[in-house]
């Protein structure tokens, strides 16, 4: 239990370090593209969602 904690705190003194630092602006920049990509997966995956539940039922409607 005692190295769990450790190793949050560690994990989260570094994440601050990161943010303090100058390069905290390429963390900006890879969230930023991080997001977008998130965007258009979801946006992806819900065309996709539309078209695989139509053939599905479609399958459905024609089992005996």
């Amino acid at each position: 239990m005692l190295m769990d904690n450790w190793g949050t705190k560690r994990t989260i003194q570094k994440l601050y370090r990161a943010l303090r630092s100058r390069k905290g602006q390429s963390l900006v920049e890879y969230s930023l593209i991080l997001a977008l990509i998130a965007i258009v997966a979801i946006t992806v995956l819900r065309g996709l969602g539309k078209h695989i539940n139509n053939t599905l039922s479609s399958i459905n409607a024609n089992l005996p």
